[in-house]
């Protein structure tokens, strides 16, 4: 049975079983308190409870208007005169645990009465009121309300609440008033002890907020910091400047003809050579070193000057230095060699005008086709004999490896190389090696014994180009018109490198006859046996030359 319905009597009729107790049951309980103590409060005395203190306050106040004139209003007129020793003795009601708290501002619900304890003391009685209550009355008072608190918070249950908003923290410092902004107590069933909530000081809500703005500040700076340690390793910027040296094993790094500060630093850190290109950059353009091409021997994990003084030569002597690509033309070369060496340009091509005394044939007008393309560094001093010497010795080398070993079969050889230089891609140099074999041969009835190459007219009319008309092609006082002229030409057109040197001294077996590279992109080479498959492979051409203008000509 829940205890809303038990019909025990024995507690008396408030027993509540430790339920909370109902406004209702409050107002009961209040009532019959007064009547055994011989008061009679009348209803509305329940509805604001300054009513009933404000007329106690009136009647016992020495020298009030109501106390001279022995009437009362009406406000007070029904509550008789209760001397302070017939209010009911608060210690001999049940213990409850009451906090020591000034009295509670009454709630005021109507009106008239709000204007009325709004109304400041009377200044004529020169003693100030708190609410309508004189402070000579306070005593009783202060009994009156203790008793009947203690009454209503009965078997435990306390029902003291007041709530303040906003109230100065200084004005409960000496207990003097209570400010007027104080909201009304409220009885809040099963509460089990009175609290005050008083709001924050404008002065303390501020310093939370500097707090809290303090600590979310701290809180980014500490999350971008540690954001910061995570995202180095993904945005390379862990890298250390610098090797500490002096590094260990071999590398060797190509610098390319043309290649700049950037690329061979970031060659050089892919290959661990240094740690951070940026500072090896840097540490090149202070030592105010120019790069050369050529192929270097480096340590892993090297200093960044260290790997510099690679570069630069430094510790070493100084040398000549040149890089010949291969299909220049005898003129580029030797401008290239010159530069390099610094050497006379007019010296150079004496020497190179005689061929014999570097042991090339009697029939070579110069060393065309003899100068082997490749880097080189000569020490310097070195005479441009000994420089051409030793280039027209690396080609004549190649060929003797091939098995060419004759001076007159080595000028021959030379001749198909630097055609297949200029006319084939490199994967095809010794199926174009073939077809022009297959040309020279006396019973070829295709072409007659006519190698024509459009590259050996070009360099007898001294130019470049992709394209000759048919003047250029019947023109027999060019010694290099392969139209014109059965079998080579006058010599060599060009430096032709290893590769080609190697497919016109072992040529592929085949059968055929005509070539011509479609794409000069890719040096895709297309081979036919016939005329009419040939023409078909030239109209391929000429639609790559119209897809890509200026390139064909």
């Amino acid at each position: 049975m829940s205890p809303v319905n038990s019909d025990d009597s024995s507690g008396g009729p408030f027993v509540d079983a430790g339920r909370p107790l109902t406004r209702k049951e409050i107002r009961a309980r209040e009532k019959a308190i007064t009547a055994e103590s011989g008061d009679a409060v009348p209803e509305q005395a329940y509805e604001s409870g300054e009513e009933v203190h404000a007329g106690v306050g009136a009647a016992q106040r020495p020298g009030s208007s109501a106390a001279a004139s022995g009437s009362a209003s009406p406000r007070t007129a029904a509550v008789p005169t209760t001397p302070a020793a017939e209010v009911p003795d608060a210690q001999a009601l049940p213990a409850a645990e009451v906090p020591d708290a000034p009295p509670v501002p009454p709630t005021i619900h109507d009106p008239a009465d709000q204007a009325e304890a709004a109304a400041p003391a009377d200044a004529g009685d020169g003693e100030a009121e708190v609410h309508g209550i004189q402070t000579e009355d306070a005593p009783h008072y202060a009994e009156f309300a203790h008793g009947h608190h203690e009454d209503i918070q009965h078997e435990d249950v306390h029902h003291y609440d007041v709530h303040h908003d906003a109230v100065a923290h200084e004005t409960y410092d000496d207990h003097a008033h209570y400010e007027q902004q104080a909201v009304g107590h409220q009885l809040l069933a099963g509460a089990e002890s009175a609290a005050t909530v008083a709001r924050p000081s404008k002065k303390v809500r501020r310093r939370r907020r500097l707090v809290a703005l303090l600590l979310t500040l701290a809180l980014f700076v500490t999350a971008t910091v540690v954001g910061a340690q995570f995202l180095k390793p993904l945005l390379g910027n862990d890298k250390p400047a610098d090797y500490p040296g002096p590094g260990t094993g071999q590398v060797k790094v190509s610098v390319v003809p043309g290649e700049g500060p950037v690329s061979v630093a970031a060659k050089l850190e892919d290959a661990k050579v240094v740690a951070n290109s940026e500072t090896f950059i840097a540490a090149l353009s202070a030592s105010g070193g120019t790069l050369n091409p050529g192929e270097y021997e480096f340590k892993q994990e090297m200093k960044n000057s260290d790997a510099v003084s690679v570069l630069l030569n430094e510790g070493q002597a100084k040398v000549m230095y040149f890089a010949l690509s291969a299909g220049l033309r005898i003129d580029e070369s030797l401008q290239a060699i010159s530069e390099g060496s610094g050497l006379s340009l007019a010296q150079l091509k004496a020497l190179s005008d005689s061929p014999k005394q570097f042991g090339v044939t009697s029939k070579a007008k110069n060393l065309e086709g003899f100068l082997a393309p490749g880097e080189y560094r000569f020490p310097l001093g070195s005479t441009a004999k000994e420089i051409l010497t030793k280039l027209v010795k690396s080609t004549q080398d190649e060929l003797k490896a091939q098995g060419v070993t004759d001076p007159a079969k080595q000028y021959d050889v030379v001749t198909v190389a630097s055609i297949v230089q200029a006319e084939g891609g490199q994967a095809e140099y010794k199926d174009v090696a073939g077809a022009i074999y297959n040309r020279l041969k006396p019973t070829n009835t295709e072409t007659n014994g006519l190698i024509q190459s459009d590259a050996t007219v070009t360099y007898g009319l001294g130019k470049k180009t992709f394209h000759i008309d048919e003047a250029e092609k019947a023109d027999k006082s060019n010694p290099y018109n392969t139209y014109a002229i059965k079998g080579l030409p006058a010599g060599p057109i060009g430096s032709p490198g290893k590769t080609a040197i190697d497919a016109a001294a072992k040529p592929n077996n085949n059968d055929y006859l005509y070539w011509v590279t479609i794409n000069l992109d890719t040096k895709e080479t297309k081979f036919s046996k016939t005329l009419a498959e040939h023409n078909g492979y030239v109209e391929q051409y000429n639609a790559w030359c119209e897809a890509n203008p200026g390139r064909c000509v």
